[in-house]
């Protein structure tokens, strides 16, 4: 069993508070890229770089979303993965589970202690301060962050240009990269998503959205992704980043809607496969090591390794 990897949390120089007070001891992140697996949470491929370790976590699964690469990343020369909502009026919404209906995709649920805040912030591109500024406000209403969001997207309706705009009045700025939105769970708890600031606006004229820049107008798949001649893309970093997402479904999270735009008769479908089976040997403890998850936990909640099917990556021809 690996060493629980929170045993040593970032400075929390920020915090004055009286812990018992705050609505916002916890923060719950909903993942759907990188986020999905432990490789991908620890940047293992980053030697370490923007790690983040939650304190607890849960599989979700997500209606009304679909996902694809369409935000250039600040890590490197790839896309990451983006979130949108199928019917544009209505929240993305989440439940407690396995994705397992038609329509539903996996997605991670990730308890972080507040003290981890400025990290999530910086990985999002969003910029630290502000985010601890939008929790402080959530505390001074008394709300958990995600209620305090919803409220604000309730009132625009759902849509995300507005969303966005309202965002920046209240705070005075806005992101290029991700914006923080709320999902709300069947339980009643609301996530937060971290969502592309949009093609069509960041909530600011002045501030150009890194998808508007280049020319992000919808969701793409890894093939498109490689193939895009306005944007330089690097092979490696590229599929480097898509294993990080689909290492989720060896947890048993719902990874289909990525699979079925992965044609691996391409040139670069065994180097997936390659990286995929590399990473995966260690997944397990490095999931456990991000999750701060006990092997009953882990069992607990998403069931025995061995009960799942194999994950179609591992049968791969090698060369």
């Amino acid at each position: 069993m690996p060493e629980r990897a929170n045993s040593s949390r970032p400075c929390a120089r920020w915090i004055n508070r009286n812990v018992s007070s705050l609505p916002n001891e916890t923060i719950l992140i909903a993942g759907y890229g990188s986020l999905l697996s432990g490789h991908g949470m620890l940047t293992v491929r980053r030697q370490g770089k923007s790690r983040l370790v939650a304190r607890d976590a849960f599989p979700l699964a997500l209606s009304n979303a679909r996902r694809g690469l369409a935000k250039p990343s600040s890590h490197g020369q790839y896309l990451a993965m983006d979130l949108e909502p199928q019917f544009p009026d209505q929240p993305i919404q989440g439940r407690a589970g396995l994705a397992a209906a038609d329509g539903e995709i996996g997605a991670l649920g990730l308890l972080f202690d507040r003290e981890w805040a400025e990290m999530i912030a910086r990985r999002e591109e969003y910029d630290p301060a502000k985010f601890v500024e939008l929790i402080a406000l959530a505390d001074r209403a008394g709300e958990p962050l995600g209620v305090f969001l919803l409220k604000i997207a309730r009132s625009v309706g759902f849509n995300f240009l507005s969303y966005r705009r309202a965002l920046f009045e209240l705070l005075n700025y806005t992101s290029p990269g991700y914006i923080f939105h709320p999902l709300p769970l069947d339980d009643g708890r609301v996530a937060l998503v971290a969502i592309g600031s949009g093609f069509d606006g960041s909530g600011d004229p002045s501030v150009l959205s890194w998808r508007s820049k280049y020319e992000m107008p919808r969701l793409l798949g890894i093939d498109e992704a490689l193939s895009l001649s306005h944007l330089k893309v690097e092979l490696e970093g590229q599929l480097g980043y898509v294993v990080e997402c689909l290492l989720g479904g060896l947890h048993g999270l719902r990874t289909v809607d990525l699979l079925d735009r992965i044609d691996l008769t391409q040139p670069w479908g065994r180097q997936l496969a390659r990286l995929f089976r590399a990473a995966a040997a260690d997944e397990p403890a490095h999931f456990l090591a991000a999750t701060s998850l006990s092997s009953d936990r882990y069992r607990e909640s998403f069931g025995s390794a061995d009960a799942m099917e194999p994950h179609p990556l591992l049968g791969v021809a090698s060369d």
